[in-house]
Order: C-alpha cells, then structure tokens, then sequence
C-alpha cells in the first residue's frame, strides 16, 4: 500500500492503477476473483430459511424485482409485493401477516426505514412460519438502515452487465425469433445496441451524461413492444415511419427520463443516427480484435454467435461516439474512487506514520493558510453580491480555522463540525460546511488556491481599475456577468439576441497581454475545451490529442451581436460535473464535422477543470 500511495498522480499512472490491481490479483489469488459473477437467485434461496431476510442492494440500471418473481413462478410459489413509501406500512404489515406460507417482496425499503425494526421484531417473534415464506427485500444503501436487520439477512446486489458485448446478450439473442419481418432484426439490433449504449455512456462521467440517468430493463422492453407494435401496424408499401421510431425512442421510451437540455440533444442525435432505412441494409463485420472503426456500422443484423465469438471483450470509447481520451478519463475516476474508499476506511487514530498527530498536522496547515489569507480588507458596496458571498467564505474559514486551533489545544469542546474539519484537513479534503457555502474542487490546496486567485480579482477590481480581461471561474454568478454585459450592449435602435461569438486573439494565451478592453463586449480567460481540440490558426473545433484531456483556450471576446450563422451550440459548464446549477450559457463553435459529431464526443467548455 505504501507503494501504491506514493505513485505519481497523473492520468497515466492513476490508469495503471486499477489494471495493475487487476493483474495482482488475478496472480496472486486467482482469475474468478477479477471476473464478473453472475447473480444466481435460486443458489441464494436455498442458503435461506423462513426467517432469514434476503435483502438486494440496488444498484442503477438494474432491479432484481422480476427475476425474484420468475424464479417463484418456476418454484410454483407467490410472490406479493409491496413499494415501501409513505403511508405503505400498513400494507406491508398486512401482507406479512397473509403471506406466511410464500413470498413477501419489499421494495425500496430505504424510503420505509421506520417500519424496518418492527420488520425485525416480527420475523423473530412470530412463533410459527410456514417453511416455504421467505422474505425478499431491496434498498438502496442508507447509513440509517438497522444494522441488526442487515446482520441477520442474507446480503447480495445485481449489477447490470458491464460492456456491450456482456449487455447485448442479455437483451438481444433471446427475442430474434418474436417476428418474421425483414426489419425486425436489424432494428432490435439497433435497440440492444442503444439500451447497452445509454447504460455504459454513464461511466464517462459528464462526457458521456451530464445527469447519470437509470436507464433499465423496462425502458427496453417497453421500445422492443413499441418497435414489434409498429411492424405489426405498418403499411408494406410505405415502410417504416422512422420519424415516428426516433420521436418515440429519443423523446418518449428513453427521453422521457431525461431532464436535460443537451442530453436530449445527445439522445435524439444517437436516434437519427442508428435509426434510419439505412440501417436495414448495412451487414455485420466485426473483427474479433476490435469493433468497425464508423460508429455507425452498427445497426446490424447479429446472431447469437456473433455475440458469443464477434464482439471484442473492452469496449473502446469510439463504439459510444467519443474520443480514445474519455478511456483516461473512466480510469482516473476509477482509480480515484478506489483510493478515496481505501482512504475512507483508514483507522483515524492519533498518530502517523512520522510520529506527528494528526491534530498537529492539521493545527500546522491552519496556521499556515490563516498567514497566508492575511489581512482582508472589506470590501465596499461595489460588486455588493459577488463580495458578499465572498466575505462570508472568508469569514466562515477564519472562524473554522480559528475555532480548530483551540479545539486541538483543549480550550473548547471539539463539535461535529470541528471533528468533519480535522478529519477533511488531515486527508486534503474540503470541510463540507466550506464546500456548501462556496463551490467544489478536488483538493483542499486547490480549493484554497482557488480562494486567493477569486479574492485577487475582486480586489483589483474594486481598488485599482475594472479588469481588461476577466476570469470566468472567479464568479460565484457568472450567469450574472453575462447578463449584464448583455444589458451593456443592447441599444434602441435594434433588438439584439445574446449570441455569444468566439474570436481568436492571434498569440494572446495569458490575461496579461490584454492592454485595454474591447470596445463592445467583454475579454474572458481560464476556459478549457473538453471532448475536443481547437485549431488556433483556422478558429475552429478539431479532435482532441491523444490523452489531452482538456484543452486551454485562448482569451475570448463575448458579445452580442445578430449573427445567423448555426454551427455546434458548444455549452460553457463552472465545473466538470455538468448539472443545471453549472450551467452558464451556449457559443456557438466553426467545425467543419457535422455538429452530431461534437454532440457524441460530450464537447463543452469548463471554467475549471480540478
């Protein structure tokens, strides 16, 4: 372990880490240890007996519910259930009390958390059970679930199959023979291919998804009936309505999960791509060392054997329409969660290895950022928002840090508040009281940084002279800015739209060679391109370099104007998470690919990319 902490940071190594784990542990202990298991439910109710709960952890994508059933149905044995919920504990408790001779399912009993120990008290006390009940349970994982309860059940999940080729068995080779029409295949085919697509997009984090939807088994057995309704209905002259197929695919069946803006736009650009008469009529050619280098050769008439012998075992990021750089991505967050989890479970005694205490090294870091924070001046009733908000984080850090200080020297009770600020600092991690009233980052040294550079700006701002090119990422609202600026320009004359235009300033990387500001608009800087490279000669999207993840652009002049021309609407995110509340505005980018193309490669500009 030591090894394993001390190893470089960077991309390349954090990629290394989980494929050198793997290995480890397919030498030392063996191949099955590193494989997938397959779920098997009957082995799993025959470890139990009446008054053992079987309890399924949920995970996304994939609920046990009909399985559990089927497999009483081919044991002759009912199944009832029950969705736990508000007002559901009387229901329950009254199925328990009629089902002791088969099966009672409980479902998201996570949302039913107070009726769980009398749950408890009942399976226990109750003096006789029939010796075929059973008690099927699912929850999501809940800090609050009653330990007892979890310590007497039987304890297992159902993860959906990792990759294509393992999510194409599963829902494609059992249903080629449901229809004899020339279309039916290739179109369940294109169906598999983008239920399994949808579901794996989501481990590339915000390139593949910017809100990690559950898409599941319902969402394709309900487009496989809508797909077999459609062929049964439709006019053999006129064919297949493909604009009926991908409004109800990319709005209705999937897009009705999607809350979105541009992941609809991904949504509906993935129908009309696979979706079309064109896709009756390609064959399938899959190597067994890779898949088709166009990610549109996909909708294809498959066979079982193909899907057990032709589909490669790795799945390459351009099967889903990105570039071979979101691979590093999925590894470094990968390898992140694995190190922040063996952090995580980490004895937090007293001591290091150095033989400091961890209070000491934390007392040693505040006094240092306290030093280094120095003498805030308060700031006027210029910018009033922006500095408000600011002074109220610096004043909340001063206080922590203060307060820290006396808790570790013993003259004040060390809170829970305290206790989440040692342990985040001792581990480089944000306090969450700091995290909820200012913004994310990955590190603390990073997020303090972050605090200095923003303080930096609003101060020249405020007692030097207005910025000639401002800094994006230091605005709690840059939403806010825009719209001013906005309002700047707008004249009487004319009603202009707020179309944002990127111009290029010929060798202009640093704020600092900004002399004056533009005459109309504003100079912004810090924006990085993710999912593409820029072409600073041509001003215009290109591929990305191999393993740039992300790419800094150059200043950027922002304003409005009336301007028809509608190339790839490339959003602009504060952070790499790309949710709502990230969400700044859109610009439109020159490319010369179709803007489809940008749309699958997850393209967006970030104001910070830590």
């Amino acid at each position: 372990l030591k090894w394993f902490f001390e190893l470089p940071t960077n991309s390349v190594f954090q990629k290394n880490y989980i494929i050198s784990a793997r290995k480890y542990i397919m030498d030392t202990m063996g191949e099955k240890y590193a494989e997938g298991v397959i779920l098997d439910l009957e082995k799993t109710w025959e470890e139990s007996d009446p008054r053992t709960p079987l309890i399924c952890f949920l995970s996304m994508g994939s609920d046990p519910t009909d399985s559990i059933i089927a497999l009483g149905k081919r044991l002759k044995i009912e199944t009832r259930c029950v969705s736990m919920g508000q007002g559901q504990e009387v229901h329950a408790r009254k199925l328990l009390q009629q089902t002791m001779g088969g099966w009672v399912l409980l479902q998201n009993c996570h949302l039913g958390l107070d009726f769980m120990d009398e749950l408890m008290d009942t399976i226990v006390e109750t003096e006789i059970i029939h010796e075929a009940f059973r008690l099927w349970m699912t929850t999501e994982v809940h800090k609050h679930f009653p330990i007892t309860l979890l310590q007497m059940s039987i304890k297992f999940t159902n993860e959906p199959p990792q990759g294509l080729k393992a999510g194409l068995k599963r829902t494609y080779g059992d249903l080629l023979d449901i229809s004899n029409m020339v279309q039916w295949k290739p179109m369940l085919y294109a169906v598999a291919f983008l239920h399994s697509t949808v579901q794996e997009r989501r481990k590339f984090g915000p390139l593949g998804w910017n809100i990690p939807y559950e898409f599941n088994q319902a969402d394709f057995n309900a487009t496989v009936q809508f797909v077999q309704n459609h062929l049964d209905d439709m006019d053999i002259r006129k064919g297949v309505s493909w604009n009926t197929v991908r409004y109800m695919i990319g709005e209705i069946q999937y897009g009705g999960r999607v809350t979105d803006d541009y992941d609809k736009r991904l949504l509906n650009t993935f129908a009309k791509v696979w979706f079309s008469e064109k896709s009756l009529y390609y064959s399938l050619l899959i190597k067994c060392t890779d898949w088709p280098s166009d990610h549109k050769v996909t909708l294809v008439i498959c066979t079982s054997c193909c899907l057990e012998q032709g589909l490669p075992a790795y799945d390459t990021p351009e099967v889903f329409g990105l570039h071979p750089n979101a691979d590093i991505t999925y590894q470094s967050k990968l390898a992140k969660d694995v190190l922040d989890t063996i952090l995580s479970i980490q004895p937090k005694d007293s001591s290091s290895g150095s033989g400091e205490t961890r209070e000491a090294v934390v007392a040693r870091l505040a006094d240092d950022i306290l030093q280094q924070m120095g003498p805030f001046q308060p700031m006027n009733i210029f910018l009033r928002q922006e500095i408000d908000r600011m002074q109220r984080i610096i004043a909340l850090v001063r206080n922590t840090l203060t307060d820290l200080k006396l808790a570790i020297d013993g003259t004040i009770i060390m809170n829970e508040n305290l206790r989440d600020a040692l342990d985040c600092m001792y581990d480089a991690r944000i306090p969450e009281r700091w995290r909820k009233a200012s913004w994310a980052s990955s590190t603390l040294g990073f997020w303090f940084t972050e605090l200095l550079e923003r303080n930096q700006q609003f101060h020249s701002w405020i007692f030097e002279k207005r910025p000639n090119c401002f800094w994006m990422t230091g605005f709690f609202n840059p939403q806010g800015f825009l719209t001013a600026m906005r309002q700047k320009v707008v004249t009487s004359e004319f009603e202009l739209t707020f179309d944002s235009f990127i111009k290029y300033i010929s060798k202009l990387w640093m704020n600092d060679d900004i002399s004056t500001p533009p005459s109309e608009g504003v100079y912004v800087y810090g924006l990085y391109l993710e999912g593409a490279g820029w072409d600073k000669r041509n001003m215009k999207l290109i591929e990305s370099k191999p393993k740039v993840l992300f790419e800094p652009m150059p200043v950027i002049r922002i304003y409005a104007e009336n301007n028809n021309l509608r190339l790839y609407s490339c959003p602009i995110y504060k952070k790499p998470l790309r949710t709502d509340l990230n969400y700044i505005a859109a610009v439109d980018l020159r490319t010369t690919q179709p803007p489809e193309h940008w749309i699958l490669r997850g393209v967006a500009l970030l104001c910070d990319v830590k």
